[in-house]
């Protein structure tokens, strides 16, 4: 009998499973592929490691901007793929080793629930069956492809996250199906390696639900660079390797020699037994409530399976609050201080409120705004680049209610945004903070004295 079951070794599952047996808890935990799930196998890890290799290419191309100069600068598609490769196996070792090293039962194979007896829930899997007191479901999601007339008979000129990330040869062209943080982090590494991109998008601006303003300046950014974007456009067809969409009434086409599906992901409910314990589905998803519980007494769920905000971190969090409340420390998720990055040269990042969102929410908002450029660090590293941090509070406390930037290296940033959120902190707290001299973390800081 184990203390938790745990469905899926991603970012909600290897944690809480980590944490858990850290804590004494007899942990089991399946997963029929790799560890690590699709944030280290398919998504975040091998991403960011190809961007950097993009990244370290462009600088190398313009360092004469800083008085570096080379000769016969070039990549090797192969090479980075392949270093990709190497990063993801160091980690998938790691996130193993992290699991004998807490003790945790890691057994390979398709899982399924059989329901609930008299010796606990009930698992079975590769011909054997496990009981435990409690599950935790954590079987992430999966890319969404939408049944668009002719995408089945594109045959391999369609990819999705997954596949892209196994291509052999760099495509010379590349239409790009949906403009939110996964293809514009495609679109930023073909473009950075000369693949003529196209991204066609459905709403009026890439990046959903980011900052509208901060989402411009990245478009912008990338046009110049040559990306073509349509944006309020809606795909009809797919005829070979031709997209054919509709833009104010009219019929448009465009080709590339591969296309990419990135029009979001659904979580994965299904094939594993979740109905034999009648557990509640809300908009695709799990349902839960903030400590993770779903409807069925000691069944949890975390992560992308919830369909509620599919992010790796916000995994990590939820699997910490199911173990946080089963080894008895009150605990509960929070979403108000969730922060967002797209891994794009240069990068973007936010955390809280939109200035849409708030005001959709009737919050009474002030904002403040400075260009990067006010970070002596940020011009010292970035010759002719462009940025911008912006800053929300509260109209009554002045408390902190979002940070949004773009720039580099905004990512490492943004963490600072989040705590002061999390901690409702105000303008005349944030005055007492130093910050350390010369960083570009100092235009946080900067903005909330521009009010």
């Amino acid at each position: 009998m184990y203390d938790l079951i745990i469905l899926g070794g991603g970012p909600a599952g290897y944690v809480a499973a980590e944490r858990a047996g850290h804590k004494g808890l007899k942990v089991l935990l399946f997963e029929k592929n790799k560890m690590g799930g699709v944030c280290l196998n398919e998504g975040c890890i091998p991403t960011k490691t190809i961007l950097y290799s993009a990244k370290t290419y462009e600088n190398a191309l313009h360092g004469d901007k800083y008085g570096v100069f080379g000769e016969n600068i070039r990549f090797d598609f192969g090479k980075i793929m392949a270093r990709k490769n190497k990063v993801v196996r160091k980690l998938v070792a790691g996130v193993e080793s992290k699991m004998k090293m807490n003790k945790v039962t890691v057994v390979k194979g398709d899982a399924y629930i059989n329901g609930r007896s008299q010796q606990g829930i009930e698992v079975s899997c590769n011909g054997e069956v496990y009981w435990g007191v409690n599950l935790l479901v954590c079987t992430g999601s999966e890319a969404f492809v939408p049944p668009i007339p002719g995408i089945a008979e594109a045959g391999d000129v369609i990819l999705t996250n997954r596949e892209i990330l196994d291509l052999k040869e760099q495509p010379q062209s590349l239409v790009i199906i949906g403009g939110g943080v996964i293809g514009m982090e495609f679109a930023s590494f073909y473009n950075s390696l000369g693949t003529q991109v196209t991204v066609v998008e459905m709403l009026p601006e890439i990046l959903g639900n980011n900052d509208v303003e901060i989402s411009a300046m990245l478009r912008e950014h990338y046009a110049k660079k040559g990306i073509v974007f349509h944006l309020q456009s809606k795909v009809v067809r797919i005829d070979g390797t031709t997209v054919y969409f509709e833009k104010e009434g009219e019929t448009h086409s465009i080709g590339g020699e591969k296309i990419l599906v990135s029009v979001g992901r659904r979580p994965v409910t299904g094939g594993f037994g979740l109905e034999n314990l009648n557990v509640e589905l809300f908009r695709g998803g799990i349902k839960t409530d903030e400590k993770m519980r779903t409807n069925v007494p000691g069944v949890f769920a975390a992560g992308d399976v919830t369909g509620f905000s599919l992010l790796a971190h916000t995994a990590s969090r939820e699997g910490e609050v199911v173990v946080n409340n089963l080894t008895g420390r009150p605990d509960r998720m929070r979403y108000n201080a969730i922060p967002g990055v797209v891994y794009t040269n240069p990068e973007v990042s936010g955390v809280g409120e939109t200035e849409e969102s708030a005001k959709a929410k009737g919050i009474d908002y002030k904002v403040a705004k400075l260009p990067m450029a006010y970070a002596g660090r940020f011009v010292a590293e970035n010759e002719g680049g462009s940025g911008l941090c912006k800053v929300l509070v509260g109209a009554r406390y002045n408390e902190v209610i979002g940070v949004h930037m773009i720039g580099n290296p905004s990512s490492e940033m943004i963490y600072g945004a989040c705590m002061a959120i999390e901690q409702e902190l105000t303008l005349a707290q944030l005055e007492e903070v130093v910050f350390p001299h010369p960083t570009v973390s100092e235009i946080f800081k900067e903005t909330l004295f521009s009010y």
